[in-house]
């Protein structure tokens, strides 16, 4: 089985049209949908037009920061498959879940062990666990050891600074979906060059029976 793999933070129709055409497309691209912090933000009539690109074999992820009801509302509609949320407690998880029909990615940001078992308070409404470091829109990196010995009965993605050169098959051993961003890009701007070498990276990643 081949170690999935999630682009996030994709902001412009020509990165978004190369990575969802690319001979080995990654599982998951990732939009930063309301945290204006971030230089990837895309304000939402941006969002619009990137999104009817279609996405052929990928999922849309919609990356929500503690998201109010005006921006669930504005975005319902859109063609996202999943909604990764930060900051969301289990009620407001649950709530999102049940009123909008989407998949959810819950993030749990990590600075500790106590960080980590967090992911016990989302087991009834999340699909997927994505463990993060606590940067948001810095690149910052946590110990990735710590979740190495999880076994859990949901899909694990992993994210927190991993870098384009690491030794990616460290991170199948404690993951399904390695979720990269800033990586990908050289002078804050995603990169086509190196989102081209980590798409041909992961191809050649496989799990170990």
């Amino acid at each position: 089985m081949i170690l999935k793999s999630k682009i996030c933070g994709v902001s412009d129709s020509e990165t978004l049209s190369f990575i969802i055409n690319h001979p080995n497309p990654p599982q998951f691209i990732g939009f930063i949908v309301n945290y204006p912090k971030s230089k990837r933000y895309v304000k939402f009539e941006k969002l619009k037009e990137l999104l009817k690109i279609d996405k052929k074999k990928c999922s849309y992820v919609a990356v929500l920061v503690s998201p109010d009801h005006k921006i669930l509302e504005q975005i319902k509609d859109l063609p996202f498959d999943y909604y990764q949320l930060y900051d969301c407690d289990p009620e407001k998880v649950k709530s999102i879940k049940e009123n909008y029909k989407k998949k959810i990615i819950t993030a749990i940001t990590v600075k500790n062990m106590s960080d980590v078992y967090k992911y016990k308070n989302y087991l009834n409404m999340t699909d997927i666990y994505l463990f993060d470091s606590k940067g948001y829109e810095k690149s910052m990196s946590f110990d990735h050891k710590l979740i190495k010995d999880l076994n859990l009965n949901k899909e694990i993605m992993v994210a927190g600074n991993i870098q384009l050169n690491d030794n990616l098959e460290y991170y199948k051993k404690m993951a399904n979906i390695i979720d990269l961003s800033g990586a990908l890009e050289t002078a804050g701007i995603k990169d086509i060059s190196k989102i081209e070498i980590f798409l041909n990276k992961i191809k050649n990643l496989k799990y170990e029976n």
